[in-house]
């Protein structure tokens, strides 16, 4: 049988170090998920187009 990704036994057996770096790496992907978000949707009035939209009409 192959080892599974999730396996209880598998993360048991980590490290302290790798689990916080597997955490830092973790936290960091989330920081930049949420700052391309922030940026993507930064100063919206709702319910009017993007001005970018709005400038071509």
């Amino acid at each position: 049988m192959t080892n599974k990704v999730g396996n209880k036994h598998e993360a048991q057996h980590r490290g302290k170090q790798e689990r916080l770096e597997i955490r830092r790496t973790n936290i960091a992907r989330e920081a930049v998920k949420l700052a391309e978000a922030r940026a993507k949707y930064r100063n919206q009035v709702k319910g009017r187009p993007q001005a970018d939209q709005s400038a071509t009409a």
